[in-house]
């Protein structure tokens, strides 16, 4: 007897279709971009570039323009100065004479920078300011040189060293005098202004202070209470600590005895050399030794 197998075959799955590969050499479409797309377009950065200057060149020309049409219905006379400033040794008189010939001139035409230097030219001003007030007035402001000492026999020195030749010299008769060379005007007024306050709590001024060509320093001193003058010969170098050897040796030793000194050389390395005016004991000169 025979046997039968009865086989079933499974339904295939339905499969996605498989996509065949796409021939090589073959190129992807692309869409054509119209005309005026593919034009180059055109360049106005170089124009951007010259706008601005252009521009700025048009307005300056047109406001010089302007300017030079409104600025003679602007300009007007000056018609007042007005002069400020603490004035001890000049009057305002003088100075509106000595600009007299520049305020003329209209508020825009005036010449500012001659007028200062004019104005400086005259011995008794330091320093000068003038400006334009609108619209017809102009201000000066001055200051005065202030005299703190007479340099040699011909000028005066201000507080900065410097020295101005006023007219009127034989009324500062009274101001300590300095003498030395043209190029040591400050270092002398410096040297003066620091013996002056070493000097003035022993109740002593400067009447006279000399710089001499080799550089040794001479000072005398103002009158004291004894009707007296004391010359002080100082040497080349080491001023402060010699002058610092005085003060020491005058409170200890020379005060009770300053009516009778005539001079005290301090050129000494330790020590200072007495003149009297009447030898004491029978010497001209003593010599103090500081330890």
């Amino acid at each position: 007897m025979h046997s039968a197998t009865l086989r079933y075959s499974q339904p295939q799955l339905d499969r996605a279709p498989v996509r065949k590969p796409a021939a090589r050499g073959a190129s992807r479409l692309v869409a054509e971009q119209p005309l005026a797309a593919r034009r180059p377009k055109a360049d106005f950065s170089g124009l951007k570039r010259l706008f601005w200057p252009l521009l700025l060149l048009a307005l300056g020309l047109g406001t010089y323009s302007l300017a030079q049409r409104v600025l003679p219905y602007a300009d007007r006379p000056i018609s007042q100065v007005s002069v400020q400033g603490e004035l001890s040794y000049i009057s305002q008189q003088a100075v509106q004479q000595r600009i007299a010939p520049y305020v003329s001139a209209s508020f825009f035409t005036v010449d500012l920078a001659a007028m200062r230097n004019e104005l400086e030219q005259m011995p008794w001003i330091a320093h000068a300011e003038v400006r334009r007030i609108w619209p017809d007035q102009l201000s000066i402001q001055l200051e005065e040189q202030l005299p703190v000492a007479r340099w040699g026999n011909d000028a005066l020195l201000n507080n900065q060293g410097q020295a101005f030749t006023p007219r009127e010299l034989a009324n500062y008769e009274n101001l300590p005098q300095l003498f030395g060379p043209q190029r040591a005007q400050q270092t002398v007024m410096q040297q003066y202004q620091l013996f002056s306050q070493m000097l003035r709590p022993l109740g002593f001024s400067v009447a006279q202070l000399e710089l001499r060509e080799r550089g040794s320093w001479f000072l005398t001193t103002g009158v004291n209470s004894s009707g007296q003058s004391v010359e002080l010969l100082l040497g080349r170098d080491h001023l402060l600590e010699k002058m610092r050897r005085f003060v020491a040796v005058y409170e200890k030793t020379l005060k009770p005895e300053i009516a009778n000194i005539a001079s005290i050389d301090l050129r000494y390395a330790n020590g200072l050399a007495v003149s009297w005016r009447q030898p004491l004991l029978g010497a001209a000169t003593n010599v103090v030794a500081v330890k």
